[in-house]
């Protein structure tokens, strides 16, 4: 099975020239995600907890749009722009896992867009039926 570009329907345009979500076999690769309203496209403004909220609301979005779920995540890159707000993310993070948590690396990077406090991406598994 080769790849296969998924179309986005809830989650927000992507930013540039790259596909949101890729699947290839029983793999499936979701690029960043962050604070961006799905509707206008625009950035949405607030602290960590809220943007780190919107930017894992934009992630289920993603998932779904692919036929997967959470539980589906066995890897998560998460890139905040101030690494002591690590804690803080963590707290919201965490409320979207009910049956173990994915791997994970967290490191602290500059964002395309200033605004943005923490950008996150997955990469997800669930074997063909």
């Amino acid at each position: 099975m080769g790849k296969e570009i998924i179309p986005v329907k809830k989650g927000p345009p992507a930013g540039g020239p790259y596909s949101q979500i890729v699947r290839a076999g029983d793999f499936l690769f979701i690029a960043g995600q962050a604070s961006i309203d799905p509707k206008t496209g625009n950035v949405v403004l607030g602290d960590i907890y809220a943007q780190t909220k919107r930017t894992m609301e934009n992630l289920k979005n993603m998932l779904e749009d692919a036929g997967f779920t959470f539980d589906d995540l066995v890897r998560v890159n998460v890139y905040l722009k101030d690494i002591k707000d690590w804690s803080k993310m963590n707290e919201v993070y965490k409320t979207y896992f009910k049956n173990g948590f994915p791997s994970r690396v967290a490191v602290q990077a500059s964002m395309a867009i200033e605004e943005l406090l923490v950008e996150i991406s997955a990469i997800a598994y669930k074997k063909s039926e």
